[in-house]
């Protein structure tokens, strides 16, 4: 496909421009496409009444449903869960398409993306819905989901046919790109180009993004714009690591909740121990989750003192997995997760301690006396004499030149 300014496609995204057209250009995924059309074409014949497919973001998981449908010459009608999280919304728009005829009598299949959005704090029944609509639907229903473990997707998963898409290592990636350069006749390096293309970390849509934005001025991949372009690291918020240690009761999901969140083990700990008591109300499943943390600060001590790093697998099953299985049922209510005041306090603490030095270091070079015996015995006497005259005060600002931190210190 050249460049032609005629030609609509060259105003949009690469993404879309070089979407695949048939199942044959999507690269990488020939097992998943083919159980995938295997479903669609003997659907009536399924006894599980529709597929979930699951995978990384960009790993090309709605490109491919599309490219399947063109090639049966299928319609396609396309939802997206995570904006209709609500019983009533699903039925109304999975549930109409479900039933009505197909467009000039062709098949039809119905792609829900993002069923894992109904598992949020606002799902009213959607997951209950879609079930229930995939029992009666006349059409194939794909359901795409980037986490499909999840605990609220359970009822859904019964339903389902399950295929995963892998994550395209990348040299699946680099041949993309490089046929994307081609058509767009762009110079790059071979090298240059592989870098680019193990960044993406198998985001195919991003690594895509990133080539664009790249070369959309000069048409040459250049090594100092790569070695800027920062890896595209798959990092959780605490948020969902929290949700996934003190909601799941699979073991299995709590002990991933920490893999790719931003946080040190350190921050984590604190981060645990400040939203425990909010979601564990029971008291014994609440001592047998801190019984499970204070092991897990043990092994952390062993590893620090005799730097035996193979207890690390230890620590952080105890605070996710140990944690996990504390519990004898789940909190139903959402629970609001807010950092940990710990951290707050050492930091006001450790400001206020800077502070205080700061301000006996002054006094001392004035008073011909150390830090430390101006803090015991100079800093207290001032400071009550700055609160009580006022005069005293303006002068103790201008001898020592105090900043206005300062005096609020020693005032406050």
């Amino acid at each position: 496909m050249q460049n032609n300014p005629n030609n609509p496609l060259d105003n949009k995204p690469w993404t879309i421009k070089y979407q695949p057209r048939s199942a044959k250009e999507v690269q990488g995924h020939d097992e998943a496409l083919i159980t995938i059309k295997t479903f669609i074409l003997n659907y009536k014949n399924q006894e599980k009444r529709a597929v979930l497919i699951h995978g990384n973001v960009g790993s090309g998981k709605t490109c491919s449903i599309h490219a399947i449908a063109k090639d049966l010459n299928y319609e396609i009608i396309e939802v997206n869960a995570s904006d209709f999280r609500n019983a009533e919304g699903i039925n109304t728009t999975v549930g109409n398409a479900s039933k009505q005829l197909s467009l000039f009598a062709r098949g039809k299949i119905i792609l829900v993306d993002e069923v894992d959005g109904l598992s949020g704090a606002n799902d009213r029944g959607g997951v209950s819905a879609l079930t229930s609509l995939i029992e009666k639907s006349y059409y194939p229903i794909i359901c795409a989901a980037t986490d499909a473990y999840d605990e609220k997707l359970k009822p859904l998963k019964k339903m389902c046919n399950f295929v995963e898409f892998k994550s395209p290592n990348y040299q699946v990636v680099y041949k993309i790109l490089n046929e994307i350069c081609s058509k767009e006749k762009i110079s790059f390096n071979e090298i240059d180009l592989k870098s680019l293309a193990r960044k993406a970390a198998g985001d195919i849509r991003g690594a895509i993004n990133d080539l664009q934005s790249l070369v959309q001025d000069k048409k040459i991949l250049q090594t100092e714009a790569i070695e800027h372009l920062g890896d595209r690291e798959k990092v959780e918020s605490m948020f969902n690591a929290l949700v996934k240690i003190f909601k799941a009761s699979d073991a299995s999901i709590a002990n991933t909740a920490l893999d790719y969140v931003a946080e040190d083990l350190d921050e984590s700990t604190l981060w645990i121990d400040e939203n425990l008591p909010k979601e564990y109300t029971n008291p014994t499943a609440l001592a047998a989750a801190y019984n499970a943390l204070s092991k897990a600060n043990v092994y952390k001590g062993r590893i620090r003192r005799r730097e035996h790093w193979r207890f690390l697998v230890y620590q952080t099953t105890l605070m996710t997995a140990g944690i996990a299985a504390a519990k004898t049922e789940k909190n139903r209510e959402f629970i609001k997760y807010s950092p940990t005041q710990r951290l707050l306090k050492i930091w006001r603490a450790n400001m206020r301690y800077g502070l205080r030095k700061e301000i006996a270091a002054k006094i001392a070079v004035k008073t011909h006396t150390s830090k430390k015996e101006t803090i015991q015995n100079t800093l207290p006497f001032i400071s009550i004499m700055m609160k009580k005259n006022k005069a005293m005060k303006e002068s103790f600002i201008q001898e020592f030149e105090l900043t206005d931190d300062e005096v609020g210190f020693l005032v406050g």
